[in-house]
């Protein structure tokens, strides 16, 4: 082990830059430097992977690690190298390729090359007390090029909540997810049965006693619902009702009402980058594999550090390899994504190409019938469904022909959405937090609602989907087109647009034009 004293060999670690924190203040005491803390380092793959790779054959665990996983050299490096520096070893998992360790304050900023403290950031409505660091990460020379990312150091909440509520004055009609299930003609014969879908959450919880009286008031049953903590971070239902606790319920009983079968596993993370990745890796890889995972929260592209916005696409990526379709909403604040550069943005994960990106609807029916549905956007400060074109993520093939107009920084990126669904708070979801009945709405709501639908076709086909957006862009059937709104910089038009994609789904439908295109 080294003397705290002695100079360390260190090299930058590419993508780790991080801008101050948004309306940084000191916390009212000093970050203790002898103070534990926990990070997760993740290691580069053994050998690369690509869209092709995942679309040819659905993984095992076994086989994604020994193909695609971390080497057991890259593994022992990383964890004989750090020991020696001081740090500890918490655990290693060379198919997610990540290693946690752990280490005072001091320890973690002298083997990272960084300088940590304790400050609070964000708005006056929102303001948060974590560890702060500006500039880049280095990493020990002998592990230049094995590791990837390092993240946790800096613990600043990384994502908001996509969900909306509705003013009781606002609501002009509302539904239950059972309803939606109807209008959107989700198969029949299908309730997701011998599936499972993981849920991330990062913050809040939920209660059984609420679970069961909402499942029971829709004549659904109550569906297994199990919680499992990441980092830390557990189950804690009735701290935040209208923040954390919403996103939460909403989640679960849109999942629950519409695929009531199957077995959902909600993943309590820290809202942190480190937190957010570990979610994603240890849903994606746990047993069984999940089906579908849904994701509610995100944060403008811009607003990542390249090399968590990389750990946390490759994550994606591993879920896509192991037959898991993930849904993400795309955003609740327009083509803007609430940046006030002036620029368009759009929302991660969504903008992921390894994540079905969830826009939004105003959706008008009386008795299963649709009247109307259009673009979400109730103006400013009202929300509106994200869209646009990535900065960040190159256009995929499977987009090619989509008629994804040019990005602000590049001749061609992934374009936001793909699908979506009701969104709009004032044609929102019925549902129960905390003892209160209230209406949601957000592409939050619409996230859970494709997960659903995502297991229902794959109980009725007999196989994974995992990365599905290549076979819905060469469907000819399965959506009905939203033709009118904007969400701003956007405009709906035939075919696939910037603000619902290539629709609302018919779940009958699709499911029988995916049968066919095998």
């Amino acid at each position: 082990m080294t003397s705290e004293n002695e100079p360390l060999d260190l090299v930058p670690l590419p993508g780790s830059e991080r801008p101050p924190a948004e309306g940084i203040q000191p916390a009212g005491h000093k970050l203790d430097k002898d103070g534990t803390i926990e990070a997760t380092v993740v290691l580069r793959r053994r050998a690369p992977i690509d869209s092709a790779d995942v679309l040819a054959k659905v993984l095992t665990r076994e086989e994604l690690e020994v193909q695609y996983g971390a080497d057991p050299a890259d593994v022992s490096l990383v964890v004989s190298t750090l020991t020696a520096l001081g740090l500890s070893v918490i655990s290693t998992d060379p198919v997610s390729r990540r290693v946690r360790v752990s280490g005072s304050a001091a320890a973690l900023s002298r083997v990272f090359g960084t300088s940590l403290e304790a400050v609070t950031s964000g708005t006056s409505g929102s303001r948060a007390e974590h560890r702060h660091r500006t500039g880049g990460l280095s990493i020990p020379a002998a592990l230049a090029g094995v590791v990837t990312a390092v993240l946790g150091l800096d613990d600043r909440p990384q994502a908001r909540a996509q969900f909306r509520i509705a003013q009781a004055h606002a609501a002009s009609v509302s539904y239950t997810p059972v309803q939606l299930g109807q209008i959107y003609n989700f198969p029949a014969d299908t309730d997701g049965a011998g599936q499972t879908i993981a849920i991330i959450e990062l913050g809040g919880g939920y209660a059984q006693q609420d679970l069961d009286t909402y499942f029971g008031g829709l004549g659904v049953g109550s569906p297994s619902v199990t919680a499992v903590g990441v980092d830390g971070a557990v189950n804690e239902p009735g701290k935040d009702p209208s923040g954390a606790d919403g996103e939460v319920l909403l989640d679960i009983e849109v999942v629950g009402a519409l695929s009531p079968a199957a077995a959902i596993v909600v993943y309590f993370a820290p809202n942190t980058d480190a937190g957010f990745v570990d979610a994603i890796s240890d849903a994606a890889h746990a047993t069984p594999t999940p089906t579908a995972m849904s994701i509610s929260w995100g944060q403008s592209e811009d607003q990542w550090t390249a090399q968590a916005r990389n750990a946390f696409d490759e994550a994606l990526l591993d879920a896509a390899a192991l037959g898991v379709t993930v849904t993400a909403a795309a955003g609740d604040n327009g083509s803007s994504d609430g940046s006030s550069d002036g620029s368009d943005h759009a929302d991660f994960p969504a903008s992921s190409p390894h994540a079905l990106a969830c826009g939004g609807t105003s959706l008008k029916a009386t008795n299963g019938s649709v009247a109307s549905e259009t673009v979400w956007n109730n103006g400013q400060g009202g929300g509106a469904t994200g869209g646009g074109v990535s900065d960040v993520f190159a256009l995929p093939t499977w987009q090619a022909n989509a008629g994804v107009p040019s990005a602000s920084s590049s001749s061609g990126g992934r374009g936001v959405p793909d699908v979506a669904a009701n969104a709009d708070p004032e044609t929102g979801y019925q549902v129960l937090v905390d003892g209160t009945r209230v209406v949601f709405g957000g592409t939050s709501a619409v996230a859970p609602l494709w997960a659903a639908l995502v297991a229902r076709m794959v109980q009725s086909l007999g196989t994974p989907l995992g990365l599905v957006q290549p076979k819905l862009y060469e469907v000819s059937s399965g959506f009905r087109d939203v033709t009118s709104g904007s969400n701003g910089s956007f405009d709906a038009a035939k075919g696939w647009d910037a603000c619902t994609g290539l629709g609302v789904p018919d779940g009958a439908a699709l499911l029988e034009a995916l049968r066919t295109a095998g």
